[in-house]
């Protein structure tokens, strides 16, 4: 029944793939990780196949901390070191860092995967293998050999150190020969570098040399690098090189075995980054020989996984163009499918119904990504905000909140009828593969990373994704990234970026509004308070200091004006009952109790000479009520402290 309560649900609000997120993990057979326990198959072939007959696809992120079990010990190298390393996280006692040079570990992976390729639903008749449905396969969830994990797993795996260790003495073997040759290429300082190298005495004939897996150190070195005019170091531009070809071919070998299956969906190799500079972009160039370039980011967010008391981000999006979760943007690859896999403006930031409409609008729509996947659907229904024991952990990744999920239904019309524009390229950041051996990147661009929030600062500025696509492009040769000219779409001096297909404008000379001009979505979003913004005939005027207004045509080909019949979201903040904040609004004082209460909204809408035939007001999950609102003669006025709902019903003469 829950399954069945999912699928009504997502499809009611315009859902048309969901993400199932390491899901293995619980479900693996007690002795051995590499198949799932057979109640555990039954209720994912049922969801699968009832969301199947919604018409909702599904994409698998299997494996997250995948940890081995005791019958797994036999094919391993040292089974006792994974089952000992103690993180003092969720990721102790797994594979997580070391498989992506680890061949034993690889093999888990791809047992498990294959594995469940082959299982046979019984409710669709088919293997996962050849379901249409089943339309991606992540390789591994915030992953890769540049992360900060590998260097900690390897302090506490002595057998799986000296596997690395003695792989890089075999390539360094291959391209100098010798302890002098490589001396002589490195330079004095690389083995005076840091104190554990200068215990370590490096030395090729000793193979001794473990490479540096920690993308926290290129970032640092390469920036230094950077602010000389430099390279980086040959030393370091030689690990990077071989840390990249052993994550690649770590992922080469599992899209090998699975499309073995017969599986011919989209594959991601991983949705993590690795910091800024030459880690950042051999990791990219590794997802994007994978497939699909998958990424995740959040903005806002205070404490930690649930609401607590303590200072929290509440800066809003709309005020700085192309920053927070569209920074995202910045890692899309020109000809590569783009995900957005998982993201959310995380409470009790107040802005948290901004994010929705602008990765729709600015990702989906002008950047032209091609999937979204926001995180995460805990229940198939709005969630209490008390906490129920077994059944609901109240953690702040939730969509299932009326700040999230009531915009789907405008939001996924106006995606899949492809009212915004794709936009054309406004930007090429052109990585030279070559030159990331040589430790050369060739543009300025510094990344920083506060655990699941990234920023991006460089030679093409953040505001280019309001205007148009922002690519990168990996070549063989060496191509010069220029700074785009915006002057034509960026008004510096008035402070408004206009998209180059005109439907978008971000205005940021206050606080910042956005707004969306199509023939079959209208919008506002942010602080617009007082306005009268005109958008071709339909003029909106919001009372509220911060909304999120949509009008949209119902008609899933036509536009408003062809459809006459408009769905009204209205949209501002909401927070739990008794919530308190400081007087600057930077730290919650009071978590508060259910039930969530939704500011109204108040705005007066017009549409030029198309005149309102009726307006009703609709009940919280969109169905007709028996109210209707009189219509003046400069339209409709909309009020939420009256109406007491998000949505309305507007039929055009």
């Amino acid at each position: 029944k829950e399954a069945e309560l999912w699928a009504e649900t997502l499809s009611n609000y315009g859902v048309n793939s969901v993400r199932f997120h390491k899901f293995t993990h619980p479900g693996m057979q007690e002795s051995i990780s590499t198949d799932l326990k057979a109640d555990k198959y039954d209720r994912m072939d049922y969801f699968s196949s009832k969301l199947k007959e919604k018409g909702i696809y599904y994409g698998w992120s299997p494996i997250y901390g995948h940890q081995p079990k005791k019958g797994d010990s036999i094919k391993l190298l040292a089974y006792h070191e994974i089952a000992s390393a103690d993180l003092n996280n969720h990721l102790s006692y797994s594979t997580i860092g070391l498989v992506n040079f680890a061949e034993d570990l690889q093999d888990l992976h791809i047992e498990l995967i294959t594995n469940m390729l082959d299982h046979k639903n019984p409710y669709t008749g088919l293997k996962y293998a050849n379901d249409p449905a089943l339309i991606f396969i992540e390789l591994q969830n915030e992953d890769d050999i540049f992360f900060s994990t590998t260097e900690v797993m390897l302090k506490n795996s002595p057998a799986y150190k000296k596997l690395l260790t003695d792989k890089f003495t075999n390539w360094l073997i291959n391209k100098y020969q010798t302890q002098n040759n490589l001396k002589q290429i490195w330079g004095e300082k690389a083995f005076e570098w840091g104190v554990e190298v200068k215990n370590t005495h490096w030395n090729l004939e000793q193979g001794n040399i473990t490479p540096v897996a920690n993308h926290g150190i290129y970032n640092y070195e390469f920036t230094k690098a950077s602010e000389h005019n430099e390279a980086l170091p040959v030393f370091l531009s030689d690990m990077a090189t071989f840390l990249f070809e052993e994550q690649s071919n770590y992922y080469k070998r599992v899209k090998s075995a699975i499309r073995n299956t017969g599986y011919k969906g989209i594959i991601v190799g991983s949705c993590w980054q690795a910091g800024s500079g030459i880690s950042h972009y051999y990791n990219l160039y590794a997802d994007y020989e994978a497939g699909m370039i998958d990424r995740h980011n959040y903005f806002g967010g205070g404490t930690g996984f649930t609401m607590k008391p303590g200072a929290f981000n509440n800066d809003a999006m709309v005020s700085n163009p192309g920053f927070g979760l569209l920074s995202t943007g910045m890692q899309q690859v020109k000809d590569r499918p783009f995900s957005f896999s998982e993201w959310l403006s995380i409470i009790p930031n107040e802005w948290t119904a901004e994010a929705t409409p602008i990765i729709a609008a600015y990702g989906m729509g002008l950047q032209g990504w091609d999937a979204s996947f926001s995180f995460e659907s805990q229940t198939p229904y709005f969630t209490p905000t008390t906490h129920i024991p077994n059944k609901i952990w109240p953690s702040v990744y939730n969509i299932m909140s009326p700040t999230n999920l009531v915009l789907y239904p405008a939001l996924a019309r106006m995606i899949y009828r492809n009212d915004v524009k794709e936009a054309g390229i406004v930007s090429t950041r052109s990585v030279d593969l070559p030159g990331l051996s040589r430790g050369e990147l060739g543009f300025t661009e510094i990344i920083s990373q506060d655990k699941d929030v990234k920023d991006f600062k460089g030679t093409i500025p953040n505001e280019a994704l309001a205007v148009g696509r922002v690519v990168v492009e990996f070549t063989d040769n060496t191509k010069k990234t220029a700074t785009p000219d915006l002057t034509r779409f960026w008004d510096l001096k008035n402070k408004i970026i206009r998209s180059n297909t005109d439907q978008l404008e971000w205005n940021y000379s206050e606080k910042g509004y956005i707004t969306i001009n199509t023939p079959g979505t209208k919008g506002v979003v942010g602080f617009a308070e007082g306005k009268e913004i005109v958008l071709d005939y339909v003029s909106v005027k919001i009372n509220n200091p911060f909304a999120v207004v949509l009008i949209t045509s119902l008609d899933k080909e036509k536009s408003i004006k062809d459809s006459k019949h408009i769905l009204v979201t209205t949209l501002a903040r909401a927070e739990n009952t008794g919530t308190k904040y400081n007087a600057e609004k930077t730290e919650l004082i009071e978590v508060g109790v259910s039930p969530i209460l939704v500011e109204p909204v108040k705005v007066q809408l017009s549409f030029g000479e198309l005149k309102i035939k009726e307006a009703i007001v609709l009940d919280h999950i969109g169905n007709k009520t028996e109210t209707s609102i009189k219509i003046n003669k400069n339209g409709v006025l909309l009020d939420g402290s009256k109406h007491k709902t998000m949505y309305y019903l507007i039929t055009l003469d």
